[in-house]
């Protein structure tokens, strides 16, 4: 096969894959009533304990003006709460509630369950080629950002 043909087939496998993973979903219904956006968002928060806007805005690689935007609606829906550093009283963190625990709490367990349902749908022999693969789509999707 040709470069052109190859990268063609790679552009249609993944975007089958993020039909499959449902991330053209924007809906509400997508993540425990809440987008998408706020999703991911509370997962990192949920994982990270307590991190700054800029630090969040940088890990989901959106702009701060749309990572402020979506942490204002967790706040507004008493997920996460933002605390002043007392230190540095111009630094704010970020950190979940306790609804906003509950909530990626729940994130966690499904998504570790269907992923490990994923994992077992691979066959034994192929797993590491598999984890090998995505590993390095990442790393070239890194170093080529599109559309930035």
């Amino acid at each position: 096969m040709n470069n052109t043909k190859d990268s063609r087939q790679l552009r249609e496998m993944m975007r089958l894959l993020e039909r499959k993973l449902g991330i053209l979903e924007e809906s509400e219904v997508a993540c425990c009533g809440i987008t998408m956006a706020q999703c991911h968002a509370l997962v990192e928060v949920g994982r990270a304990k307590n991190i700054s806007l800029n630090e969040l805005a940088e890990l989901l690689n959106l702009k701060n003006s749309t990572m402020s935007r979506t942490v204002n609606n967790l706040v507004n829906s008493e997920l996460v709460k933002r605390d002043i550093d007392p230190q540095d009283r111009r630094y704010i963190t970020i950190s979940l509630t306790e609804s906003g625990t509950k909530i990626y709490e729940g994130i966690e367990e499904s998504m570790n369950l269907y992923y490990k349902r994923v994992y077992d749908w691979i066959p034994e022999d192929k797993r590491g080629q598999v984890m090998e693969s995505l590993q390095i789509l990442l790393e070239a999707i890194s170093k080529n950002e599109c559309c930035k």
